[in-house]
């Protein structure tokens, strides 16, 4: 199937990587063209404008965004409804609040055009894992691209199946990694609560190992310390605990390459989708201790920060390649 995509950054590009490999056909474009050139040689066509982009794609057109969130990804949309014609279909694969979707949605349907949401996750390892997506939009637009969403899920894979998900109103598709979430801005609304869900177990990790490492603190009786390894009990963690999981597996790899993490500042970034998330918990009258706490902690790690946030940079680093050095 052929697809555009715009912008080429961690995410785009491998989104665009995946699909190649599997033999569709990826028309890329960005501001950077060195990133053009890379695609371009790994089998993609090449286009130096927007312009140049919808003229080498054959109607009903697909065009994948892939840009920041805010307005990058608003005003890119805004050049695209300008050149697509009734019956293509603009995607939006960033993070962008789900609220700005449901206007684009119906801004680009009276021109004819569909819009899709997708909330995706997967960060720098998704050309190789897959990405889990959450998509959002009108189901004849989503059934089209299905392809698309097919191949940069991740599959069945040798994760057991779940018991009692054979009935009929569940979504086979969830089994291979993606969604159909609901309306335009649901995918994204779903992918944001993911981010905030994400904020909390994040920051449990964080700070149980700030517990465990302050074990061996002068404060405390000599007969209590401990000088606990870290980076073995990381690992041990990591088989047959409940607590295991992919954020765990980062983390003891982190560990592994410097128990100190003293190449990481500690200051911790958010997204805003952690912000988004408690706004709607607001909205919705839903308590929320543990995000709002963990989004909060983000805050005041760029003031004063502990070990435990370093390893919250840590894990950002792993997932995301987000990059946050000692200041």
């Amino acid at each position: 199937m052929q697809i555009a995509i715009v912008g080429l950054g961690r995410m785009g590009g491998n989104i665009a990587r995946r699909l190649l490999q599997a033999g569709h056909q990826a028309v890329v474009f960005d501001r950077n063209e060195g990133a053009v050139a890379e695609l371009v040689a790994a089998g993609a066509v090449g286009a130096a404008s927007l312009d140049e982009l919808v003229e080498r794609l054959v109607p009903p057109r697909a065009v994948w965004v892939m840009l920041p969130a805010g307005d990058p990804t608003e005003e890119t949309i805004g050049r695209l409804s300008l050149r697509l014609d009734a019956g293509d279909v603009v995607i939006d694969g960033g993070n962008s609040f789900y609220k700005d979707d449901v206007r684009r949605a119906a801004e680009l349907r009276a021109l004819g055009i569909d819009y899709v949401d997708v909330g995706t996750s997967g960060g720098i390892w998704g050309a190789e894992r897959g990405y889990c997506m959450m998509i959002g939009g009108e189901a004849s637009a989503i059934d089209r691209l299905d392809p698309i969403f097919d191949t940069l899920a991740p599959g069945y894979g040798t994760i057991p199946r779940t018991p009692g998900r054979s009935r009929p109103e569940y979504d086979g598709r969830a089994e291979k990694g993606y969604i159909h979430a609901g309306p335009a801005g649901a995918g994204h609304f779903v992918k944001m609560v993911h981010n905030g869900i994400e904020y909390g177990l994040m920051a449990a990790y964080a700070e149980g190992f700030d517990i465990l490492r302050g074990k061996n603190a002068e404060r405390l009786p000599p007969e209590e310390r401990y000088d606990l390894n870290l980076t073995d009990i990381a690992e041990v963690w990591r088989r047959g605990s409940v607590i295991s999981s992919w954020l765990l597996d980062l983390s003891a790899a982190a560990l592994a390459g410097n128990p100190e993490l003293s190449q990481y500042s500690g200051k911790v970034n958010d997204s805003g989708e952690g912000r988004w998330t408690i706004d709607a918990a607001m909205e919705e009258a839903v308590p929320a201790y543990v995000l709002s706490a963990a989004l909060l902690a983000r805050f005041r790690s760029r003031t004063d920060n502990t070990f435990g946030e370093k390893l919250l940079s840590a894990m950002r680093a792993g997932f995301g390649g987000h990059v946050e050095i000692p200041q």
